[in-house]
């Protein structure tokens, strides 16, 4: 175990400015343990024959593009999408002003 205890919670929580009860603190030392743990078992596995990547959609074969090619179907025209609308304004929806010119 990494032992966070609950006297670093509480430091963190002074610094976040977050004001914890004595139960929340030892719950929330209890779950970071845990989190630290978890990282620490990753970081342990062996990565030696696994090549890094340069992009996260990267595949082994190094090709970046392994996403589905973009294609244009047909959608609604301006007229469909607003002929629900309260209100519009050149093919827009119009909706009440939240902010002072």
């Amino acid at each position: 175990m990494s032992e966070i205890s609950r006297d670093d919670v509480a430091h963190l929580a002074r610094l976040a400015r977050l004001s914890l009860s004595d139960a929340e603190l030892e719950e929330y030392a209890t779950q970071i343990d845990g989190i630290v743990d978890h990282v620490a078992a990753i970081r342990d596995v062996d990565t030696a024959d696994v090549q890094p990547l340069s992009h996260p959609t990267q595949n082994v074969d190094g090709d970046v593009s392994v996403m589905r090619d973009d294609v244009v179907i047909p959608s609604l025209t301006a007229e469909q999408a607003l002929d629900q609308a309260p209100a519009s304004d050149q093919q827009r929806f119009q909706v009440p002003q939240i902010l002072a010119d």
